[in-house]
């Protein structure tokens, strides 16, 4: 008896009947697997955002959270980039990680000035009957298929198309601070006050999360990333008692749903943004066997992270953000510089930021930085 539960979709039995178009462009997929690659394929988090003209055109018409559920426009958004940008190698789907404490109950705004706001956040264990004990993705979520499905049709083989989702510690976070936090004093206070009931709400997320991960591959999504952009705010002992394992469960559930559903694996990232310390990148590498590729931030030197890591996990990353405001001479120097530090640590490379591209970017500028990876992530 297996521990998983195949999540309902709509398409669980039809996926097979739907003829995609032709792949001109795999080498993100490639990549992922370990493949050798002519040069790294590249593509940036939120790439699809506020630094762009066209996005901010759509926006002034539209809520953020409309935009996300509005399939149309979701995937007129995830194009934007791919249709700017011909040197780009992968799209990822326009939503947000708070989905799914929406698709869970919670109520969850974007405030101009403040991001995201829950009205309403966890602050006792009580206040977890506020959630829904059973959440059925496909009536809750079933506008991000939708999307997935509209873009892949729209990317037409040009280049890959990624789902995504939240990691459990990242959404417990927002969930009891009720927004972003410097502190994180109240989820982190629950870990410390209610370990049984943190490791319940995390598990309970994670479970929406594999759900909502299975059915984007469904709906056409060829690769998936899991977004913890939090962990580096524990300890190395929290982030391997909280943390981790609801990852690993993701990773589990889902390839264990799509081979019942008899759907094959696709790659998948894991990005555990300041993750550093070397006992916990042991971990990862003892515990990431199902992930094909570790996401790095900034702050850590790909050659570094390879000796830790060890063989087995792919790479991807790890441009500062900052570097988009470098100007021309400063982006292609850095790009120089980092790009055979990645070549140095080997296996498979994709080339990213080492977080979302930020709002202030001038178009142009990421056109240069994606010219340059380009030119200088070639293999000799």
């Amino acid at each position: 008896m297996s521990e998983f539960t195949v999540p309902t979709l709509a398409n669980a039995a039809t996926w097979k009947d739907v003829q995609w178009p032709e792949m001109k462009n795999d080498l993100v997929l490639r990549a992922a697997r370990g493949e050798e690659t002519p040069r790294a394929p590249v593509w940036v988090m939120r790439q699809a955002g506020r630094y762009l003209p066209e996005f901010l055109a759509v926006r002034k018409d539209h809520s953020f959270f409309e935009c996300c559920q509005t399939p149309e426009l979701a995937a007129k958004l995830t194009l934007q980039p791919i249709d700017r940008y011909p040197l780009l190698d992968a799209s990822i789907i326009f939503c947000d990680i708070l989905v799914v404490p929406q698709a869970l109950g919670m109520e969850v705004l974007m405030e101009p000035t403040k991001g995201p706001v829950l009205p309403e956040p966890l602050r006792k264990p009580e206040d977890l009957a506020r959630l829904r004990e059973v959440v059925d993705v496909q009536k809750e979520l079933g506008y991000v298929f939708d999307a997935i499905s509209l873009t892949r049709k729209g990317l037409d083989g040009r280049v890959p198309l990624i789902g995504f989702c939240g990691a459990p510690w990242t959404l417990m976070a927002y969930m009891c601070e009720g927004g972003g936090s410097k502190t994180f004093e109240n989820s982190k206070g629950w870990l410390y006050k209610w370990p049984v009931e943190s490791k319940k709400l995390i598990m309970k997320v994670a479970d929406v999360c594999a759900d909502l991960l299975v059915g984007q591959v469904l709906a056409g999504a060829q690769m998936l990333q899991v977004f913890d952009s939090w962990a580096g705010e524990l300890t190395p002992h929290h982030f391997a008692e909280f943390a981790l394992p609801a990852c690993v469960y993701i990773q589990k559930k889902v390839r264990h749903c799509l081979r019942e559903l008899g759907h094959a694996d696709v790659p998948m990232t894991l990005f555990a943004k300041g993750v550093h310390s070397p006992a916990s990148l042991a971990l990862l590498k003892k515990e990431l066997t199902g992930y094909d590729t570790i996401g790095l931030d900034c702050g850590l030197d790909p050659v570094e992270a390879r000796q830790l890591l060890g063989s087995g996990l792919n790479l991807q990353g790890n441009f500062d953000p900052a570097i988009l405001y470098g100007g021309r001479e400063g982006i292609e120097r850095e790009v120089a510089r980092v790009c055979p530090r990645f070549h140095e640590a080997g296996e498979g490379w994709i080339a990213n930021l080492g977080h979302g591209i930020t709002p202030n970017v001038k178009p142009e500028d990421m056109g240069w930085f994606l010219e340059c990876v380009h030119k200088y992530s070639k293999r000799a």
